[in-house]
């Protein structure tokens, strides 16, 4: 097998509480600090670096523009990403702190490691530039030793910097149709230090690169660990003592190595390892061995740790997925670095904790979409056991040029050799939509295939072990080893039920297919008695794949995406199909669904959370929707039950019908008790749609009702309940709004405003734009991309919610929608 060759928060609102540029990964030395604290942010650019760096007396012209306190991770987008007034901003922004800087290694190197910033970067220390980076999703870092050592010769660095460094680093966003992704993806290109940035101190050797390649044969009898590395040793020192340790997941060691080499420029081949039957890594058991790598040169000692994992997989040729010899079906998602009031400035503590709901939600695989991501996010694919596939951002817009090119070579060669351990990582994702046109004059289909060869040659060149794969580009699908065409079955054309009839035609048409890609927006908290009311609007047997201008509301046949109510409701019935038709299709890949986390979008500006892609299981700040468990029902082991409804207070209809109450679960039975009476047990099968057979029939009383479950599974018994509002009375058209306090809690006030008609019915149907605002002491939590944090959004089910920091003072709030009286309410 080939080894890679060298080619080259804000001040994180806890809303509730108050020259030289080494592409590349570098796992930690001893000597290792994130940089968090301390830092100054101007949104805006300089005239040059000297205006962040001259000295400003208090009140005097060289005080401004100002600057602001923030912490690192930051994103200039964090707020305006999804303000409804305005466009993200995209630009420049700088960033300055001073540094007191002590390294332990004589003759070693100081340096600063980022692990993302978008989207292009120049570092300064004083005046001096010492390295840039153009792109926003790979890491970097960049040799600050000898620009540091310059300026402590300067008399400013203990005259005026009482002996600490001063450091700038200006970040740019800006629109650039000569650089990759395009303005015309789905997804902010968010602007700023959005990753973590280290200081980083290491000997005068030490490693850039350690590749382990673990091997094991289908049956997991016959392991090999081949590790190779490459050295960074700017001084050249000749030679150098290596020695490296392997542990098996219980922590044993299971090999030992020591060799002396003399130290080159290129990889090295270190050691092979033979391990019979290693411990495999699987979604189930993701067992981790341990590479630890000891350098000795010139006297001083560097150690390097990486992960690996042993398990072999296969895509069958027009058929399934199989690791480790067996049959796995691939239950996907997707993931964006996004959240809600820190945009992609996201937390080591928040990533770990969407992981761990995907993974709970019976999660085994990930779609990586549409760029390289933190390496927090490997990391605990590894350790939970998620398979992923990671992806280049070469994402619609077309081809540009030989700039372009560089830079999507770069990034792929980046990807793969920085994530190159992972044994998450099955495929390298080429590109997506490469369809799409719009940013140049020219559109030529054979060029976007030549460069398509071009980086599935250099993927293999790099790592032969992976896959390479794109999604909707169906003039290169023949090129890539795996294929993902758009199929959205319900939702940008037809109906769910023929999903399982377009997947296998597709497959068809390929050696490997995977489908990626699926679902349709819900509007979280809005419910509806007649989720498919349109359908006989619909064109039926026309396909399923989505088609341009499919995503907008304007023109175009009758589809659910244009003409839809937009609810949960709705979408738990088209995952709830998807899913059962899965457990059926043998010859099935597997599917990853669209995604996992509502995130924010500056192509959506209509939608009823303006600036939102809404298709997430959770919403952006993690608050479950309902589909999250529809889907735990058919892919966890763990007992689970959850009644449908809990976010929907009133449901309507005539007096006397029959309405359906159901349960998903994936015990083997479950009984109703509705007002206390018993409606009867109910076996689970998932192929009774909907909700596998855990349904029933009732009769709802006017008025408050309250609805409980108990499922069983084994000795396990599990209950849920919830209460419920029934209207008979039918509403005309709105004509005003009530607004009130419903919750205040720990200095927070939660607001809830009503559509009613004229005859105080309320307006259960009603999708009205509201907007709130605020005069006084106190703050609205809003732009935060949610159903609960908009300042304008359309309403669910003729209500909306919004919270307010009150700041122990008083506050005028308001709630206006067009037609009908405002209202206010004092707080």
């Amino acid at each position: 097998m080939k080894i890679p060759f060298k080619i080259s928060a804000v001040q994180i609102k806890l809303i509730l509480i108050s020259f030289l540029v080494l592409a590349g990964q570098l796992v930690f030395a001893q000597q290792s600090k994130r940089l968090t604290q301390n830092w100054e942010y101007l949104k805006g650019d300089l005239g040059s670096v000297w205006e962040a760096m001259r000295p400003a007396k208090p009140g005097s012209s060289e005080t401004v523009p100002l600057w602001s306190k923030v912490f690192l991770p930051h994103c200039f987008n964090e707020i305006d990403a999804v303000d409804p007034k305005v466009n993200y901003y995209q630009g420049a922004g700088w960033y300055r702190t001073t540094l007191k800087l002590d390294n332990p290694y004589q003759k070693g190197r100081i340096l600063l490691h980022f692990e993302g910033a978008g989207q292009k970067t120049e570092v300064y220390i004083y005046t001096t530039k010492v390295g840039s980076h153009v792109g926003g999703y790979d890491e970097f870092t960049i040799d600050i030793t000898e620009a540091v050592e310059t300026f402590k010769k300067d008399k400013l660095f203990k005259s005026r910097f009482k002996g600490e460094i001063p450091i700038a680093i200006r970040c740019d966003n800006s629109r650039d149709l000569e650089m990759i992704p395009s303005d015309l993806s789905d997804f902010n290109l968010y602007g700023g230090i959005y990753r973590y940035l280290n200081l980083v101190y290491t000997p005068e050797v030490s490693v850039d690169k350690l590749f382990a390649l673990a091997e094991v044969d289908s049956r997991g009898k016959s392991g090999q660990l081949k590790i190779t590395g490459r050295f960074y040793n700017p001084n050249a020192i000749k030679t150098a003592n290596v020695n490296v340790l392997v542990k098996d997941p219980q922590g044993e060691t299971v090999f030992t190595g020591k060799n002396n080499i003399s130290l080159s420029d290129s990889n090295q081949e270190l050691w092979t390892a033979k391990l019979n039957k290693p411990a495999l890594w699987s979604p189930d058991q993701p067992q981790l061995y341990t590479v630890e790598l000891t350098v000795n040169a010139d006297g001083q000692e560097y150690k390097h740790t990486e992960k690996v994992g042993f398990r072999h997989f296969e895509f069958v040729q027009k058929g399934p997925f199989m690791l480790n010899g067996k049959r796995l079906l691939l239950r996907g998602t997707h993931r964006h670095e996004d959240h809600a009031g820190v945009a992609a400035a996201m937390t080591e503590e928040m990533i770990k904790t969407e992981i761990k709901m995907m993974k709970d939600m019976g999660v085994n695989f990930i779609r990586l979409g549409h760029y390289q991501q933190s390496r927090i996010v490997l990391e605990e694919c590894d350790r939970l056991g998620i398979l992923v596939w990671e992806e280049i951002p070469w994402c619609r817009g077309g081809l540009g040029g030989e700039v372009y090119k560089a830079q999507a070579r770069r990034m792929l060669t980046n990807m793969i050799e920085q994530h190159y351990n992972h044994p998450s990582i099955i495929i390298w994702g080429l590109g997506n939509e490469n369809d799409w046109p719009g940013d140049f004059t020219h559109f030529d289909k054979e060029q976007i295939r030549a460069f398509m060869k071009e980086l599935h040659e250099l993927s293999h060149k790099l790592d032969i072990t992976r896959k390479t794969a794109i999604r909707r580009c169906d003039f290169c699908k023949d090129i890539v080893d795996v294929y993902s065409p758009s199929i959205w079955a319900g939702w940008y054309r037809g109906i769910y039920q023929e999903y399982k009839e377009v997947s296998k035609k597709e497959m068809e048409e390929v050696n490997h297919f995977l489908h990626v890609e699926w679902g349709g927006d819900s509007h979280a908290r809005r419910n509806s008695e007649e989720p498919e009311k349109i359908v006989n609007r619909l064109k039926i047997g026309a396909g399923a794949d989505e088609r341009a201008g499919d995503a907008t509301f304007y023109g175009g046949e009758a589809r659910f995406s244009k003409d839809g109510d937009w609810s949960e409701s709705y979408i738990c019935n088209l995952i709830d199909w998807h899913l059962k038709e899965q457990e059926t299709m043998p010859w099935l890949t597997g599917a990853a669904y669209w995604p996992f986390k509502d995130f924010s979008t500056p192509v959506r500006p209509e939608n009823p959370v303006p600036y939102m892609n809404q298709k997430g299981v959770v919403e952006r700040d993690f608050t479950k929707k309902e589909a999250y468990y529809v889907f735990q029902s058919y892919w966890t082991k763990e007992p689970m039950l959850h009644i449908s409804g809990h976010n929907w207070p009133v449901r309507w209809g005539e007096k006397g019908e029959e309405k359906v109450v159901k349960a998903y679960s994936n015990c083997d039975e479950a009984e109703l008790f509705f007002n206390g009476k018993s409606m009867g047990v109910k076996k689970r099968n998932s192929q009774n749609f909907p909700a596998a057979g855990l349904r029933w029939n009732v009769v709802f009383n006017e008025g408050k009702n309250t609805i409980k479950v108990i499922a069983k599974k084994g000795k396990t018994v599990l209950t849920d309940e919830i209460t419920q509002y029934y209207q008979t009375a039918k509403w005309g058209k709105p004509a005003k709004l009530i607004l009130e306090k419903i919750a205040d809690e720990n200095g927070i006030a939660t607001l809830e405003v009503k559509l009613f008609d004229a005859n105080n019915a309320q307006c259960l149907e009603a999708a009205n734009y509201v907007s709130f605002e605020l005069a006084g002491d106190g703050k609205l939590i809003d732009n935060q991309g949610t159903s609960t944090g908009s300042n304008y959004l359309q309403m669910y089910n003729g209500r909306a919610i919004i919270r307010v920091i009150k700041n122990n003072g008083k506050s005028v709030v308001s709630a206006r929608s067009e037609g009908v009286p405002t209202v206010f309410i004092n707080l």
